[in-house]
């Protein structure tokens, strides 16, 4: 081959506009996909992102409606909880329900707490509490839950997510709700 026919062919191939399409989608094709998977992965953190906050607010609002509470009652609220993380899986989750009294001089206390897959908070510990829900001689429920999220396709970092949120109430029926434990 000459060195004028290499430059024809040269020419030729550079004016040619078949296949561009084709090496442009083989282009792109790589970025759509992970683009594609990376929403897919958000998508389903903010699903659990928002069942997370369903489930704080769940195991206070049932915990709040007892009077005395017992093991079984305990074991009942927190299948209830888990219930609210359907269809994701519930071994990540960490939940935590603990009720605070505070004295007469606004200083709050554990005065009972449990736990399913986290750490109970010590009783007689002093708990933060915000000025505004510190009124003398009450007692609040606090429900804590967190919940590790671990993404399909690891978009958000080899570790994950941890999600948590927390909520106070107060008991429903009673100044303070008892707790029975054998």
């Amino acid at each position: 081959m000459t060195g004028a026919t290499a430059r024809q062919l040269w020419r030729r191939f550079a004016r040619s506009t078949r296949g561009v399409a084709a090496v442009e989608f083989a282009v792109v094709l790589p970025v759509l996909a992970m683009i594609f998977l990376a929403t897919f992965d958000a998508g389903r953190a903010i699903a659990i992102y928002m069942k997370v906050r369903a489930a704080t607010y769940t195991v206070d609002a049932i915990t709040n409606q007892y009077q005395t509470i017992h093991d079984a009652d305990i074991q009942a609220i927190f299948a209830a909880t888990d219930n609210v993380l359907a269809p994701y899986a519930t071994a990540p989750l960490a939940l935590t329900v603990t009720q605070i009294a505070i004295d007469a001089n606004g200083n709050a206390t554990v005065s009972w707490s449990d736990t399913q897959n986290g750490t109970a908070h010590a009783k007689g510990s002093p708990m933060p509490v915000p000025a505004n829900l510190k009124t003398p001689n009450s007692y609040l429920i606090f429900g804590e839950v967190s919940y590790a999220y671990t993404p399909l396709f690891g978009f958000f970092g080899g570790s994950g997510i941890k999600f948590s949120d927390n909520l106070y109430a107060t008991p429903r029926s009673v100044a303070s709700i008892t707790r029975i434990s054998p």
